[in-house]
């Protein structure tokens, strides 16, 4: 590698239905903030032409450029049209995803890790159930209204219960509840396999990255955060099997952040998850970094998902499980103002942090140090869980 370094990067985000243009502004923004702090100039520019949708970033970090080529894999048009259902539906999935993590025993083993993701997976269900209730409560009143004017009429107060759903529907951007109880019921939907249309956008994306494999540059970086994660482990470990990793060509990394794999892969149906990461955790061509924070609420924090889903070989290599430890990389008083905002605290990895460490998001896409190069000697951290928990462990049906 010269003075420039070349570098491709695919984001794959979690459970998405807006456009990936909010992205390229929280890139543009956080670097500037992260640039400012750690003594180093980034910026943004844009791509024009055919492709997916991205952006280019051009940096000068300890005396050596650095260009970057950022992608977002796309998925919002699928979260959107999974996102259709009525409220009836939705109340039906609630129950029919319930049952599944419960009946399978999914449930129990995953409370066994960390009782924080399982808690957020548990708040759609609470509050769908505590409007249905409340709703429901709202409903004698206005019968007994009703009653007042005519006793017959005292039956028409339930005709209140779909107006408050509808109405604790409207300001769901404020309550997250319809939002999680879909993303949830997606990824339970098929038991833990994926579902076609998904499957089939993987296949998309698998191309483009073999694409860029053949390209001139120095580093692919697929990046995956929350449920983005096992998607980009299904997609890489399909790659490692094609044969598309040439020696001497780009060296192939893997950044997970805030991984919710075991949402996944303890699930019965789960067996291409499963397989995938027993095929991934002992390639030697790629290096995968997996970075956590116990201060995330809404991640399984430094689980080894291979490990935890009991899928572990002798010669498993990845990943190199680490913290984004908030508690020290952020301010006393940014970790003070962000602590109970938790889904903003699960973007933080693709933020700016004012104590950084050596976790740097903007360094690792944007810097001149392939990840391989910039964690080779670093050890796992304190804390890491490798015990093995998960019920399901086969890898084919």
């Amino acid at each position: 590698m010269g003075q420039s370094f070349k570098r491709k990067v695919f984001y794959i985000p979690g459970y998405d239905p807006i456009h990936p243009r909010r992205y390229r502004e929280l890139y543009r923004t956080e670097s500037a903030v992260q640039g400012a702090i750690s003594g180093y100039d980034i910026h943004l520019s844009a791509k024009n032409g055919q492709g997916g949708y991205g952006w280019f970033v051009d940096s000068e970090i300890d005396g050596r450029s650095t260009r970057a080529d950022l992608e977002v894999m796309v998925g919002s048009d699928l979260v959107r049209a999974s996102m259709q259902s009525g409220i009836l539906a939705t109340y039906v999935q609630m129950w029919r995803t319930a049952y599944i993590y419960i009946a399978s025993g999914a449930l129990w083993r995953l409370m066994q890790l960390r009782k924080g993701p399982v808690m957020a997976a548990l708040y759609p269900v609470v509050m769908l159930i505590g409007q249905a209730v409340f709703a429901v409560a709202l409903a004698y009143p206005a019968g007994t209204m009703l009653a007042m004017w005519h006793p017959g009429l005292s039956w028409l107060g339930i005709v209140v219960i779909p107006w408050v759903l509808m109405g604790f529907r409207r300001y769901d951007n404020r309550l997250f509840a319809y939002y999680l109880m879909h993303d949830y019921a997606y990824s339970a939907a098929g038991r833990g396999a994926y579902p076609r249309e998904l499957a089939a956008r993987l296949i998309e994306f698998e191309a483009r990255v073999v694409a860029a494999l053949r390209g001139d540059v120095d580093e692919v970086l697929l990046v995956g955060h929350s449920s983005g994660a096992h998607l980009a482990i299904s997609l890489l470990a399909n790659i490692s099997r094609s044969g598309a990793i040439k020696k001497g060509g780009p060296a192939l990394s893997f950044l997970s952040l805030g991984q919710v794999v075991p949402m996944v892969s303890f699930l019965p149906d789960a067996h291409r998850l499963r397989r995938d990461l027993k095929h991934l955790s002992a390639q030697e061509q790629i290096t995968w970094v997996d970075v956590t924070a116990p201060g995330d609420g809404c991640t399984f924090a430094l689980c080894d998902p291979v490990a935890v889903t009991g899928v572990a070989s002798p010669d498993q290599k990845w990943p190199l499980v680490l913290s984004a430890a908030f508690s020290q990389t952020l301010s006393y008083e940014k970790w003070r103002a962000l602590r109970w905002r938790f889904f903003r605290l699960h973007f933080q990895y693709i933020c700016a942090f004012d104590r950084p460490a050596d976790y740097d998001y903007f360094q690792i896409t944007a810097g001149p140090v392939p990840l391989g190069i910039r964690y080779k000697d670093r050890a796992p951290s304190p804390g890491k869980v490798i015990r093995a928990v998960s019920k399901y462990r086969q890898t084919s049906p």
